[in-house]
Formats: structure tokens, sequence, C-alpha cells
């Protein structure tokens, strides 16, 4: 299957890349940038020196059909908005890893991005690319909207007892910690090394841009308007992210009761892996790999649960779970072109 790649300068982009050159029915035959077109994508990043020489060029729709099967876009949020229905329109599928498609409501999707929506005809085709969540949706789709990095470890860690009713859904309070590379590969002040090296600081509390998206799944589970408190921190390392969960039970179960109730949702998916009691992950034991990685502890003296979701934000939070979804629109193992081991230390 040959693949357009539009978006292939950023840090999403160069994972798609990397995860699809390893991927044995799936290969990059074009890539689109209208920042860098006419460059060699290995003059952008030279470690593709050798394995990868493409250029990159200018975005031309005619006749691309005949040259691709599918498109992923890469890009920031605003841009797929107004391409992507182009190429869906003639007939290509579609995995779109911006926020432009996620959110199905127009009005929360100006609120929270601060740009114009997108058209809501394109909205409603586009089916949220949870990939252990609506894996039947994802297999008959053509438009996906990859989740986010954030709500990826959030609602993968937070459903399998929200589904059950074990937590009372108006209790539940995120903290989110992120590597830097979350932020993209443009150059800011927020990202300068002196600025986060050895700090750890929270940004956009009450503004970030996944909180509806997060709530929007888990209203749709719980059956009720849900609202959580989400705050993200940076932290001084290249990638990673750990969401760790506080929500009160609305009966007591045991920390072992928990694990068993996960294991059991989680059984038929092979990237979600249910640590055992007493063991909680952390980042560098999923780095590189499209693992998501959950602990869980239920505290008898407060009644709160405590999760902790950990997954690599370029994997698993943005092109690996892309290439996951490809896998299912397909009909092939989901495994396929993903089964690397996290690369460790």
């Amino acid at each position: 299957m040959k693949i357009l790649l539009i978006g292939g300068t950023g840090y999403g982009g160069i994972e798609l890349i990397r995860l699809l050159h390893h991927h044995p029915l799936a290969e990059v035959e074009m890539m689109y940038s209208s920042s860098q077109a006419g460059t060699d994508i290995q003059d952008i990043y030279p470690h593709l020196q050798t394995i990868v020489e493409k250029p990159l060029d200018t975005i031309q729709i005619t006749d691309i059909k005949n040259q691709v099967d599918c498109v992923f876009f890469a890009t920031p949020a605003g841009v797929s908005k107004s391409l992507l229905p182009q190429f869906l329109d003639h007939g290509l599928r579609c995995i779109d890893l911006s926020g432009d498609f996620r959110l199905q409501s127009s009005e929360k999707y100006e609120a929270w991005y601060k740009l114009s929506a997108p058209d809501e005809a394109y909205v409603k085709q586009a089916v949220y690319g949870l990939s252990e969540i609506y894996p039947n949706q994802i297999r008959n789709a053509s438009l996906i909207a990859n989740p986010g990095c954030y709500p990826t470890a959030t609602l993968l860690g937070l459903l399998p007892l929200l589904e059950q009713q074990i937590i009372d859904p108006t209790t539940i309070i995120i903290d989110g910690k992120s590597g830097v590379s979350g932020a993209g590969r443009s150059t800011g002040l927020g990202t300068h090394y002196s600025e986060i090296n050895e700090n750890l600081k929270a940004y956009k509390l009450g503004v970030h841009q996944h909180i509806p998206e997060i709530e929007q799944v888990l209203t749709s589970f719980a059956n009720e308007e849900v609202n959580v408190t989400f705050t993200t921190h940076l932290v001084p390392m290249t990638r990673g992210i750990m969401c760790t969960i506080y929500a009160n039970l609305q009966d007591y179960k045991s920390t072992q009761e928990l694990i068993d109730l996960y294991k059991q949702f989680y059984n038929e998916h092979p990237f979600v892996r249910v640590r055992k009691e007493g063991n909680i992950p952390a980042t560098k034991e999923v780095y590189g790999s499209n693992f998501c990685d959950i602990g869980l502890y239920s505290d008898p003296r407060t009644g709160r649960v405590t999760i902790v979701s950990v997954i690599d934000n370029l994997v698993k939070g943005a092109a690996g779970q892309a290439v996951q979804n490809l896998n299912l629109m397909n009909g092939w193992d989901i495994r396929t072109g993903l089964l690397s081991i996290p690369v460790y230390p």
C-alpha cells in the first residue's frame, strides 16, 4: 500500500516515516511540505541518509488517486480541515493526526482551538481513532481522527472503570506530564533549553485543547456530562507522557480486583499492558514503542483509585496509533510494523 504523507518535516511526520519504513505492507510513496517543498527529506533529517531519499513536493491533488492509496496528515491544527476533504472526495482514505476532526461540536472546536471550524459534513464522517476502544468503527472508516497524546493515555487509563460505573465521573482529576517533543519542532521560549532544562512547569491550565476531546469520550461512556480537572506539565525529557489520574470509587474494590478488570477489558489488545500489583510504569519503559502501560492503586483509606498511564507521545500518542489504525482499516494484524521493543535505557 502506497502512502502520501503531508507534513513530513515535524516530529509526528518523521516518526511515521520511521514506522512505515519497517512496515511490510505499506510504504511512504510521496511526501508533501508547504514550508520545505523542493528539499530532500535527508537534508532536513540527516539520520535518514541512505535510508530514505525522497524529495518534498508541493501539494497537487490531480491524479493523486492513481499514485497512492491512503493519506496521512501530520500537520498543525487548522491545516487538514481545508486540505483533507479534497483527498477524501477523490476516494482516498485519510488519517489525520491533527485535532481538526476530533471534536463533534463546531462551537467547541472554535472555542478551544481558536480557529474556524471544519465543514460539519466531514466531521460527521470522521471516526475517532482510539484503536482499542473503537476498532469496529475504524475498520469501516474513510476518515480517521487520530487521538491526541494526552487523551490516548488518559482514556485508556479511565474507560474500563467508567464503563463498569466503578468510579464517580464527577471526581476525575488528571495530572499529565509530557516530554518537550509534544510541543513540536518549532522553536520558542517555552521549549528553549535554558528555560526547560532542570525545570518543571505547568501550562495551559484550564484551556488545553485536549480537555474537550477527553470529556467528549468520557461523556459518551458515562451517559452523562463529564467535566474533568486536567493539568498538564512540561518535563525536561524528549519523549514520553505520564498521566496520573485520580477518582473516587463508587464502592471499594481492591487493587487486585481492578487489575483483573483491566486485564479482562484489554485482553484482546496487545498494545495495552496492565502491570502487576505494586508495579507502577515509567515513561522510559515504553520509549519508542506503541505500548500503553497502566498501573493501579486502590486506596482503602481514602476510597480513591490512582491510575498511572504511560505512553510515548510520538508513537502510541501519534504516529504509532495512526499506523495501528491503518492496520485496522485494511484488515491486517494490528501489530504489523509496530512490535518493536521499547528502547531502554
